[in-house]
């Protein structure tokens, strides 16, 4: 086996890469930029090398500095993660000309499978069912036009390099085409240093559905069955599950030859991915193979049993493979939540910053027999950069079935605590919670769907609503006897939002006893003193998590995707509050702010200047996605905040109207 393998990668994967090559005993080196020098897989290798700036053109995608880096440390092999150089057939040339081991496919089925274009015509050589689309190199956005009306509406925009719900756009009409043409070309020469693009038909309330297979260097290939990863947003997987609720077994068997096939045809011999689109009927056409580790292997591992990284090595290595297809087989099910530094409350945008708590939940079996996973590469006081990929960790959980690896995940997700930057667990949460997700009904239109004008939270239902009622009260009483030495009155008015609730609050031994009216709500098992972001409980018998701070005045709580700022007040103040006139939204009526942190990638208006609504006036780009901001209104610019290359905050402001 291998002494010593670098890890071409960062973040989250390069953690996962290193925990198996210690349990197999294998040295590992990684490579890291100017942003990740204090990272937590800097911390965990056995060496590191610095490799260059913070942009991956300037680090992760220069091949001479992986080489360099190898010879420095004397590291056999290369893992590349996914992402960057992963599905780069150059780079894997360039490893086999230097005697260096590169721990992925070989550079022919990267290049046959790899690249988005040739897939596509290899695939209808060799009559695989394919998506319509034009399959050559596009010239130019007037070429793009063509080719998209030839096709028809709606079409998808992709960077033939692609991955990750990078460099990929739908266009639904022309004006779709002449804008996002150019922006999926940018994202895909930043991100992946290749901006050839192709253009395929779109197919409406899609399935998402992949299959993973694995090969060794004896011309064996097998599939480790489907991973549905349907629910995204921007064309990026946010939630994925193994199996899927779709297939059955007849289904199952069809995709899972077929990806076989095709990777035997390549002779394909490490760890990829075959990918669907399927109908609600159960058709499915090839889309695209990637040659590479996916994102969401947890999934397969749980239901399998099988270390894919693990495989990859071995393979890379020379090993056959220790097991056929007749060895495999689907063992419960599981879910994976993709934690992103992101604000859902404002369109998902980016959110960039440092991890000032960052608490998960504990990994392994729990109580009810499911088993938590957590793939991180991050800790409490990290920094999420702009540079790279929002991802702050992938949360799995594991069950003996689907429901119940649901409710798994959402108690794992009610008690992982962030704070300090914005992250989607509130949505997250959410769908777990949602009927159309649990009857697993699904499609890639599912936010869409689901959340037409975004996400606002959800309406507490009314567990959550006593649960507000009792954690509040629970922290007013420790937050009172503190501030005196008297005696701590018991009856209050809990104030949230429009419900005025009187309350007598008594002890029962541990138990705080909330008497409202003929209800009475007992809670028990309180884990939280003051200064602790969570609180934890069991109310009437019902455990629970919730997130709470410190408001102006009272507190706020969230549990799950529900969130409600709570007063405990004496019926005096409980009165004067509601006198109190509601407070005015500050007028951005004339302004056009920074919906992100990023960088201004152009601003294309200047003082004086006329300008109509829904006219393009600035991009802004940050974790590699770009933003095109418009004028809401006609108007005449007052006031240009910004330049082309400037750093901004959220909420700068960019353009002033007169």
């Amino acid at each position: 086996m291998f002494n010593k393998i670098l890890i071409a990668n960062r973040g989250e994967i390069a953690v996962r890469i290193i925990k198996t090559c210690r349990r197999l005993g294998i040295a590992t080196v990684v490579v890291y930029s100017e942003a990740d020098a204090d990272s937590m897989a800097v911390e965990m290798a056995d060496e590191s090398v610095f490799i260059g700036g913070a942009p991956a053109s300037e680090s992760y995608l220069v091949a001479d500095k992986i080489v360099a880096a190898c010879r420095e440390t004397g590291a056999e092999a290369v893992h590349p993660g996914f992402g960057f150089l992963s599905e780069n057939a150059g780079f894997a040339r360039r490893l086999e000309a230097e005697g260096i081991v590169f721990i992925g496919p070989n550079p022919h089925a990267i290049e046959a499978m790899g690249d988005k274009i040739e897939s596509k015509k290899f695939a209808a050589r060799a009559n695989v069912s394919v998506v319509p689309g034009h399959v050559g190199e596009i010239d130019d956005t007037t070429h793009a036009i063509k080719i998209a009306e030839e096709i028809g509406y709606p079409v998808m925009i992709k960077a033939s390099a692609g991955g990750g719900g990078k460099g990929i756009r739908v266009a639904w009409d022309r004006r779709d085409v002449e804008e996002g043409f150019p922006a999926v070309r940018a994202e895909a020469r930043s991100s992946f240093g290749d901006d050839r693009i192709f253009i395929e038909k779109f197919i409406e309330s899609p399935r998402h559905i992949e299959i993973q297979v694995l090969g060794d260097k004896h011309g064996e290939v097998v599939h480790l069955f489907e991973r549905e990863c349907s629910i995204q947003r921007r064309n990026q997987k946010v939630i994925e599950e193994a199996p899927s609720p779709l297939l059955d077994a007849e289904t199952r068997a069809a995709m899972g030859a077929q990806a076989v096939a095709l990777a035997k045809a390549v002779n394909y011999d490490s760890a990829g991915t075959v990918e669907f689109v399927a109908g609600q009927d159960k058709s499915f056409y090839f889309l695209e193979m990637n040659t590479r580790l996916q994102v969401e292997h947890p999934v397969t591992e749980l239901i399998t049993g099988v270390d894919l990284v693990e495989q990859m090595i071995r393979s890379a290595y020379g090993e056959k493979l220790a097991f056929g297809q007749k060895d495999l087989a689907i063992k419960g099910w599981a879910i994976e939540s993709r934690i992103y530094a992101e604000d859902p409350y404002r369109g998902f945008l980016p959110s960039i910053g440092r991890l000032v708590r960052y608490a998960p939940p504990e990994e392994g079996p729990t109580a009810s027999g499911a088993i938590v996973r957590n793939d991180a590469g991050v800790r409490e006081g990290d920094e999420i950069s702009m540079f790279y990929d929002p991802m702050i960790s992938k949360l799995s959980t594991w069950a003996p079935d689907r429901l119940q690896a649901i409710d798994a995940m959402g108690q794992a997700l009610e008690t992982f605590h962030i704070e300090g930057l914005g992250q989607n667990i509130p949505f997250l949460v959410a769908v777990m919670d949602q009927p159309r997700f649990r009857s697993g009904v699904l499609s890639t239109n599912y936010i869409k769907d689901e959340f037409p004008d975004g996400f606002q939270g959800t309406v507490a239902t009314e567990f959550q609503a006593d649960v507000f009622t009792v954690v509040a009260c629970a922290m007013h009483q420790v937050m009172a006897r503190r501030a005196t030495s008297g005696p701590v009155r018991d009856d209050w008015i809990v104030v949230a939002g429009a419900r005025h609730l009187p309350v007598q609050v008594s002890q029962a031994g541990a138990d705080l006893v909330i008497t409202a009216g003929e209800r009475v709500l007992t809670l028990s098992s309180v884990a939280w003193r003051p200064g602790q972001p969570t609180f934890s409980g069991a109310l009437n018998g019902t455990h629970f998590t919730c997130q709470v701070s410190p408001a102006a005045e009272g507190f706020v709580i969230r549990h799950r995707a529900a969130v409600q700022r709570v007063l405990v007040l004496s019926e005096r103040s409980a009165e004067l509050h509601l006198k109190l006139p509601p407070k005015k939204a500050a007028d951005t009526s004339k302004l056009i702010l920074s919906p992100m942190p990023g960088l201004v990638v152009s601003l294309d208006v200047t003082p004086g200047q006329s300008v109509r609504s829904g006219e393009q006036v600035a991009i802004i780009e940050a974790m590699k996605m770009q933003n095109i901001l418009r004028a809401e209104r006609d108007g005449v610019v007052k006031l240009v905040g910004a330049k082309a290359g400037d750093s901004v905050a959220a909420d700068e402001v960019l353009i002033e109207f007169a």
